[in-house]
Formats: C-alpha cells, structure tokens, sequence
C-alpha cells in the first residue's frame, strides 16, 4: 500500500512522538553531513521527535544539493516506516 499522506499530515502525526533509532541516526547524519549548508537556521535535538526530523528533511530538500536531497528522502521514508 503506498502511503499518500503529505510532509505536513506526517508532522502532525509525528509531533511528540519519539524518533526511532534509525530515524535519529538519519538525522544525526544530516546536521553533521550538511548542518552548515542546509541546516543553518536549525538546532539539532539531543532526542528529536519524528516530526523534528521531518523538518529537517524538509529543509535538506529546500535549501541543500542533490546529494542532501538523497537524505532527505531516506529520513522521510525512516519516518513513515515508523509511523
């Protein structure tokens, strides 16, 4: 079945929820990966929610290069796996 939800159902669905550890792994790899680039205007979160890690998705699309675009998708994938 193929999930139709859009970024923004996900973050609703995803706020306070816990990021799993392959989901917050993803996200660590984001900041540490394109922080500087892409992430400029974020803070990474000791234990992000999975709607944190969605924002951050977001921005990787927005604001990086195709190679943090490549992530971006990966932790969104990550999230809705887990939601």
């Amino acid at each position: 079945m193929i999930d139709r939800r859009d970024l923004e159902q996900l973050k609703e669905l995803g706020a306070g929820r816990p990021a799993p550890e392959a989901v917050v792994r993803l996200y660590q790899q984001a900041f540490r990966d394109f922080g500087t680039e892409a992430l400029w205007s974020r803070r990474a979160s000791a234990m992000p929610t999975i709607a944190q890690a969605l924002v951050v998705a977001d921005s990787l699309r927005r604001e990086g290069d195709l190679r943090s675009r490549t992530l971006a998708l990966e932790i969104e994938q990550a999230c809705r796996a887990a939601l």
